[in-house]
């Protein structure tokens, strides 16, 4: 799978992904790094066929107005360690895989993967 991490997800996360065998970029890896306009990211993850890995509402609007970005994960676990987060992904990593190739838009809290249809 190919993901795209947005700014305000650690780069430990595209990493992680990486480790796993995923093709994972972070914002601090493009030209503008986390100043990355958000249509900038989407246009990425359209042409490059990439899940955007995000904690932004702007991210899940344009998904819920627009269909885009195609694919989505939505990290809503609140003030977490990077530490934190990483455990949580490490943790349910296949489930999020398989749930994310079935689905287009997923939502990772603390305690649960939630799929929204």
């Amino acid at each position: 799978m190919k993901f795209i991490i947005d700014a305000q997800l650690p780069i430990s996360l595209s990493n992680l992904l990486k480790s796993r065998g995923h093709d994972s970029i972070h914002t601090l890896d493009l030209p503008s790094k986390n100043k990355s306009k958000d249509y900038f990211i989407t246009s990425i993850s359209i042409t490059e066929k990439r899940i955007v890995v995000t904690k932004d509402n702007d991210f899940l609007e344009s998904f819920l107005i627009h269909g885009e970005p195609q694919k989505l994960i939505l990290v809503r676990t609140g003030n977490v360690s990077n530490a934190e987060l990483k455990a949580i992904f490490e943790k349910h990593l296949e489930k999020i895989e398989s749930l994310i190739e079935e689905n287009s838009l997923i939502e990772i809290t603390k305690t649960e993967i939630v799929i929204h249809v």
